[in-house]
């Protein structure tokens, strides 16, 4: 019998340096391969030591989650029965075709497509299984058609770094040009005439900074660099205006925004910029003729508004309220067409679509009843059109996709996700419970549980929890939660403050010096759920990942006393020390939304006081799962390994933690969409054993 790895001891190397005063020491700091960005590229280069030390962790890991291993593989079978698998969108028409994209039966990776607008033979452009046949990870970017219809450009990441390479296809022959253009965000818009396109290039620090012009049948040397960005803390991105007429070159941080025009009739020319950028202004622009409509915080609008201004005069002064701003009604998004403007709005974690006729100034809402809901709109490639394209779902409703006249008001449904293993809502209960903060702010949960649930307080409940950036997270449909559900478990999502759930402010309530609301918010919900008999404490699984991995690190420093397991995904936990490295991807622009720890020290002992990695005590701690991926360019797998080996020499009692880093992907996980259900199964495997129900298969 093969005796259980023990659990590996990383190495202490001290390293100390002196910031603001106050000496650090960090003794997994060379965790940190010397040269990450090369791993990015290309993982075999990673260092042998810290390799070694990866995979020890690995095995270490697979020596618990191995008893599992039958119960894991059940969780896959069911969630992959849940998944109809030569699914396919509801084509999307644009001038004499219809565009889609479908899987095949057994299929990993999506299919492009289209057919004639009226109907017809199916035409495939691209097959993912195909192209990932030579590659262990593969991943598409964007994939987008010429406006002649003739060309497809598309983007792959083969590494799981999200550095994507940009082709061309034919739709008429099936084969890709000659044109190769490398290290891009994997974005493109096409030049009106088709012979050209613009895409983003990341820089050695994998940030998208500069925007270039490809003309086909040359080589990425000769490209025309069109604009750079000279600010390390602004992203910069591109997407097609409304109308096509634009390549609008939006940047920013989470703070500020400013974006510029291309006529994509005249490629050369230079890009416009809309308005200047101001600090704290954000905005995003749609075209409609010679006007411009701009949602926009300008003028304090702290949840948004809309106003209007001339293309040819489009500075700040002259912006004029069309919506004008609503306090706790955040217009999170918009779409633009000939004739109407469409709105989706949120207001106490509810959202809801408005619809305004642009030429009568008249409006009316689509909203639904159910206690907790997701609803967006789906865009279109058509401007010209009275057809807005929207979906609706809740977490017992499966996904539901609409085409909605908007002059007749008339809804037709598209689509039904369909469940091929069977699912009735009415076995499920949707509902929803506030929770009191300790400052008295109220915290929505949304909640799913079988309608046949007795709340008793003894049954076992996952917590889902993200709250940075602004991200709502929506009460919608997801089949694999099921899994958990149908074993007596409920799911709950805590719409804590740094998330909009309830407006920008909701947002600004849990950020930078405020960035503890959040992890208290976190910890309310989980007592409310238990002083509402939903569960107990030692009960409750808590499950974040990225910022909402630091979450999980936050309440568990905490708040321990409430959980039997955490699960961390690609967890963003070395909080100081990345916002002090500023040669990281995404140091800079994070700056404005955790703070700055170089050039302030205020923002420093603020994040010294709640970053979860620095924050590890002498004390006993619940199971802990961390997920990391090696080539994860946005929360790098030494922050999750450096976190855990901290936790096991630093604990008193409780655990055990467990680190798995998938040596072959990056921040999304394995890639595929059945291979990714291997790393939820062992999640949810790992939930259940937290729970002691792992022997219930």
């Amino acid at each position: 019998m093969t005796a259980k790895p023990s659990a590996p001891v990383a190495p202490r190397r001290p390293h100390s340096f002196t910031v603001h005063g106050v000496t650090m020491t960090d003794d997994y700091a060379w965790l940190k391969d010397a040269d990450w960005q090369e791993v990015l590229h290309d993982p075999q280069v990673l260092d042998q030591d810290i390799r070694k030390h990866l995979e020890a962790e690995n095995a270490y890991a697979e020596s618990f989650l191995g008893s599992t291993a039958t119960l894991q593989k059940k969780l896959v079978a069911e969630m992959r029965g849940r998944i109809k698998e030569d699914d396919s969108s509801v084509p999307s028409p644009d001038g004499p075709y219809a565009y889609f994209r479908k899987f095949r039966e057994g299929g990993q990776h999506e299919m492009f497509g289209r057919m004639p607008r009226g109907g017809g033979e199916e035409q495939i452009v691209l097959d993912g299984d195909e192209l990932a046949k030579s590659h262990d990870y593969f991943r598409f970017g964007g994939s987008r058609h010429s406006h002649d219809h003739r060309l497809q450009a598309w983007s792959a990441d083969t590494k799981g770094s999200e550095y994507f390479s940009i082709r061309v296809r034919e739709w008429e022959t099936g084969r890709d040009l000659d044109d190769v253009v490398e290290e891009t965000d994997g974005g493109v818009v096409w030049a009106l005439d088709g012979r050209s396109f613009f895409y983003v290039k990341l820089d050695d620090n994998h940030r998208p900074m500069q925007v270039w012009r490809h003309r086909l049948g040359i080589a990425q040397a000769d490209d025309v660099l069109v604009y750079e960005e000279q600010d390390s803390g602004w992203f910069t991105h591109l997407h097609e205006s409304t109308s096509g007429r634009f390549c609008v070159i939006a940047g920013g941080d989470h703070e500020t925004s400013e974006q510029r025009l291309i006529d994509l009739a005249a490629p050369d020319s230079p890009p416009r910029v809309i308005a200047s950028r101001e600090n704290g202004v954000q905005y995003s622009i749609a075209d409609r003729g010679d006007e411009l409509f701009i949602l926009t915080n300008a003028d304090r609008a702290i949840d948004f508004k809309l106003v209007t201004a001339p293309l040819a005069a489009s500075d700040r002064a002259n912006w004029r309220d069309l919506v004008p701003h609503r306090a706790g009604v955040y217009v999170l998004d918009y779409d633009l067409y000939s004739g109407h403007l469409v709105r989706l709005e949120r207001a106490n974690a509810l959202p809801s679509i408005v619809i305004r006729d642009l030429a009568s100034g008249e409006e009316h809402a689509i909203a639904f009843d159910e206690a907790a809901y997701s609803l967006d709109t789906m865009g279109s490639y058509e401007f010209d059109t009275t057809n807005l394209r929207f979906s609706y779902s809740s977490m017992t409703t499966p996904s539901e996709v609409y085409d909605y006249d908007m002059g007749s008001r008339t809804r037709t449904l598209r689509k039904r996700q369909e469940i091929p293993s069977g699912h009735d809502p009415a076995d499920y209960v949707t509902t929803r419970i506030m929770a009191r903060a300790q400052d008295g702010a109220e915290v929505p949960v949304s909640l799913l549980h079988r309608r046949d649930f007795l709340r008793d307080g003894r049954a076992p409940l996952l917590l889902y929890g993200y709250g940075s950036y602004g991200m709502a997270m929506p009460a919608s449909f997801n089949t694999n939660r099921l899994s958990l559900v149908d074993r007596g478990f409920v799911y709950a999502i805590a719409h804590i403050r740094g998330g909009t759930d309830k407006g920008w402010g909701w947002y600004l309530d849990g950020k930078r010096e405020k960035k503890t609301n959040s992890f208290d918010d976190f910890a309310a919900c989980a007592r409310a759920l238990i002083d509402a008999r939903y569960t107990s404490a030692k009960r409750i699984v808590g499950h974040g990942g990225s910022a909402g991995g630091m979450l999980m690190g936050a309440v568990a420093n905490r708040a321990s006393e409430l959980f039997a397991g955490i699960v961390a995904e690609v967890p963003f936990v070395d909080v100081l020390n990345t916002m002090l490295d500023d040669k990281l991807p995404l140091t800079p622009p994070e700056w404005p939304e955790w703070g700055n720890p170089v050039a302030s020290e205020k923002d420093f002992r603020t994040i010294l006081s709640y970053s979860p990695y620095d924050n590890v005590a002498a004390k006993a701690y619940p199971a802990i799962l961390a997920m990391a991926g090696l080539t994860d360019p946005r929360v790098t797998y030494w922050e999750p390994a450096k976190w855990i080996a901290r936790l096991r020499a630093t604990m008193t009692g409780g655990g055990p933690v467990l680190l798995r880093t998938n040596m072959g992907a990056g921040h999304g996980g394995a890639s595929g969409r059945f291979n990714r259900l291997d790393e939820i199964a062992i999640v949810y495997a790992f939930a259940l054993w937290a729970a002691g129900m792992a022997g219930d298969v």
